[in-house]
Parts: C-alpha cells; structure tokens; sequence
C-alpha cells in the first residue's frame, strides 16, 4: 500500500488538506492556551484605591437641580456606554450664568445673564469620590481608563446627564 494515493489522501483513507487543516487548529488552540498574551488582562490591575473625579456639567436644564443634586448622594456612573459603579457625590458647586456688558468708558463688565431663557440652564462642577482600580496608564473604573476629558454619564434616581472630566486625584 502507497503511502498516498492518486487523491492525495495518506494511506487512501485521510486528505492531506484535512490533516493540514486539523494542524493549523491545533496550532491556534496551542497558541491561545499557552501563549495568551497580556493585553486585556487582569493581572495588570492593582487594589482598588479611592479617587476623586471632578467633572464639569454645562447647560442641564432643569428647573430646580438643587433638589436633584446633593452633597452625599449616590449616582451611577457610565463610562463610554459601560457602566462602571457608583459614586459618592462629595460636592455640588453652581457656577454662574453671567454675560459681558461693554461700558461707555471701553471696559466690559461681567453681570448675570438677564435672558429669560437661561433661567433654567445650569453650569456645575461635581466631585466624586469612588474606588478604582489603577494600572500603569492610570485610574480605571469598571473597566474603562478615567482621565481629563473623558466623558462620563451620571445616572440617579431623577437624572440622567453627560458631563466632562476636568480632573482626577487618586488617594492613598
């Protein structure tokens, strides 16, 4: 008996293409289990540490957002369409709705917006407090990397809004 046949199959019973194929398996399953890289990988995260995220909420209409927001409440946060836990809300700071006046002398002078329409448009800095875990490239939480700039969704029982990270303070 012909070690292959005119078919090209080995000893007239296996295909060379399926032994072939069955090799490049074997090679994908040798090379996930035992040569599975670091990206993505858990081992990278150390112990959760507490931060601070200061993020920057512009124009939330609402009419009273002191009765949604307060000092000590809880809120879940959503980073980048993940949610990622909850957070402490540490302070609340309204920011105000001013306009610039040119005056007669060429000054310009900063009083607040006398617009009928903005009296319901609400500029507020926010502090959360939360645990993260960190990695070499920063804070992480729920699995996405927290830094200036990013976006991030606060969810509670009244509210739903996008606003800006503009700071991030890991704690000890």
């Amino acid at each position: 008996m012909a070690l292959l046949d005119s078919q090209g199959r080995l000893f007239g019973k296996i295909s060379l293409l399926d032994v072939g194929a069955g090799l490049v398996i074997l090679m994908v399953i040798f090379g996930i289990f035992f040569f599975p890289g670091s990206s993505g990988s858990v081992a990278q995260l150390s112990a959760p540490k507490p931060i601070e995220v200061d993020v920057v909420v512009r124009g939330l209409s609402a009419t009273d957002p002191k009765s949604l927001i307060k000092e000590g409440d809880k809120t879940n946060i959503i980073v980048r369409k993940q949610p990622s836990g909850e957070a402490t809300l540490k302070a609340v700071k309204f920011l105000p709705r001013n306009t610039l006046v040119p005056q007669p002398d060429g000054s310009v002078k900063s009083i607040a917006d006398p617009r009928i329409e903005v009296a319901f448009v609400n500029d507020m800095v926010l502090t959360l407090v939360s645990k993260a875990q960190m990695t070499k490239d920063g804070p992480v939480l729920g699995g996405e990397k927290v830094k200036v700039g990013t976006s991030i969704e606060l969810d509670g029982p009244a509210y739903n809004f996008t606003s800006s990270v503009i700071a991030v303070r890991v704690g000890k």
